[in-house]
């Protein structure tokens, strides 16, 4: 597949998507790992939390369970949200990759980017978003 860069490409992923898994979730209301995600549930989106300290706790939010890893997910997931440094989005390549089906997207949010992870992403068939906030897209662009 592709980057997704342009604002035309955002809307079609934004709107054919609606299953979203959030990989560094966080319990704390005022950290983006949580408003934003609490954002695109408001917005009709289903948000799986991807915490193993928080799925370790039993802990659910928007109706799901936390969960460790995202290969633990037992629906199809059509975005992987990822709250990780970039440093740290090689540690999650292959729990992206082992999941089934394969995300139709991984979304590494503002400040977030990993092109060697974004290649071996978008060579298994997978777009990616690097650098954007998922919550500024969907309100600047639906």
């Amino acid at each position: 597949m592709t980057l997704v860069q342009s604002n035309p490409e955002i809307v079609r992923v934004l709107t054919e998507n609606k299953v979203i898994a959030v990989v560094g979730f966080h319990h704390d209301s005022a950290k983006p790992a949580f408003y934003v995600p609490e954002y695109m549930y408001r917005q009709g989106y289903s948000i799986i939390p991807v915490n193993p300290s928080l799925a370790a706790r039993g802990e659910s939010y928007f109706g799901q369970k936390a969960v460790a890893t995202l290969a633990e997910i037992a629906t199809p997931v059509d975005i992987v949200d990822v709250f990780r440094r970039s440093d740290k989005v090689p540690d999650h390549l292959e729990d992206i990759l082992a999941m089934h089906p394969l995300p139709k997207v991984v979304w590494l949010q503002l400040g977030i980017r990993n092109d060697a992870v974004a290649r071996e992403l978008t060579a298994r068939g997978i777009d990616v978003v690097q650098d954007r906030c998922l919550l500024a897209d969907h309100r600047a662009l639906l």
